[in-house]
């Protein structure tokens, strides 16, 4: 029997990429390949109520309307018809909230359109029927709405675009096996600075047809995954560490060198690297940087010296950060089926 009216809820993390996939053509589909671990406190909530209607759409995040997010949804959905053309059959109540401040720098769009994909594809199996692998299916209806959405679908590491490792696509993520030690990392993020971005990741990507440097960063993605992947599985934290910090240093470099250039970097952002590297360097802790599309960095370090990297953070690091603010998160297990 078709279901008349229903309700799907699901909460999903977002993710910070090793490495970066930065360019991109056709629908979503990378110009590169890329890793991430997938984080655990910083989660969007999603519900959709439905009921059998003529197709409308109410959206709610956090209690209010938000017309930029109600537009970016009905877009995404308008994209989906021919995925799921059982959708214009039913009016959607959407709600949405997350665990962590947007334009913090965390991926929201990570968490938001893979948690709203999730709910989808709860509701196709309970109108259409129960698909083949409801975790590829959801995954590849994220990445629809963000690319970097289809890596938060597995938890600890994911890895997206076609590679060298067992069944990479361009279409779906896949999770990637880790050494314990990292099921164990932290990521800390220092809020340099939370206001909106001067430029948006959508316009980044684009900046990156035609580039300079494009093919050379290409076939430098691939390399490093490659490095990436054999440092998870070896449990070599050192070259983890050194391949995560060229990514992000790689990933602001192109947008530097794009035509327009453009600098989202900022003062404080570069006293924190600096910081980071003479701790590291006069104590050896094993801990590293990595920045995504914006100016506020991410901290990774196992569990083994979290105590001693918040000692750190709060008397070295928090007085560059805006409001002292720093966001403690550490690697998921992934989504959550709420109801």
């Amino acid at each position: 029997m078709v279901s008349e009216s229903g309700i799907s809820s699901w909460k999903s993390p977002s993710n910070i990429a090793i490495v970066k996939y930065w360019g991109k053509h056709g629908i979503q589909l990378p110009k590169n390949p890329s890793i991430s671990f997938t984080l655990n406190e910083c989660t969007t909530s999603t519900q959709i109520s439905w009921v059998k209607g003529s197709g409308k759409l109410e959206f709610v995040f956090e209690g209010k309307s938000n017309s930029t997010f109600y537009g970016k949804i009905e877009k995404y959905l308008s994209l989906l018809q021919d995925e799921m053309p059982f959708l214009v059959k039913y009016d959607l109540t959407i709600e949405s909230s997350n665990s962590f401040p947007h334009s913090a720098g965390i991926a929201s769009s990570a968490s938001s359109m893979s948690a709203l994909a999730l709910c989808l594809v709860s509701m196709e199996e309970k109108i259409v029927g129960k698909c083949k692998d409801f975790f590829r299916r959801s995954n590849f209806l994220a990445r629809l709405g963000s690319g970097s959405a289809c890596r938060s679908l597995y938890g600890g590491a994911t890895s997206w675009g076609i590679s060298d490792l067992s069944g990479s696509s361009d279409e779906y993520a896949i999770p990637v096996d880790i050494h314990p030690i990292f099921e164990t990392f932290h990521d800390a993020v220092v809020i340099v600075d939370a206001g909106e971005k001067s430029v948006s990741s959508r316009a980044g990507h684009n900046l990156m047809n035609g580039h300079l440097f494009a093919s050379v960063r290409y076939d430098q993605a691939h390399a490093n995954l490659k490095r990436t992947h054999k440092a998870l599985v070896d449990g070599d934290i050192e070259q983890f560490g050194n391949v995560l910090e060229e990514e992000a240093l790689t990933l602001h470099a192109m947008m530097m060198t794009s035509n327009p250039s453009y600098l989202l970097m900022r003062p404080n952002t570069i006293s924190v690297i600096e910081k980071i590297r003479s701790f590291r360097n006069k104590t050896g802790t094993p801990i590293f940087f990595t920045l995504d599309a914006g100016p506020n960095i991410h901290i990774l370090y196992p569990d083994s010296v979290k105590d001693t990297v918040k000692t750190f953070i709060e008397n070295d690091l928090c007085a560059f950060a805006a409001e002292g603010r720093v966001i403690y998160d550490r690697i998921g297990k992934g989504p959550q089926k709420i109801r």
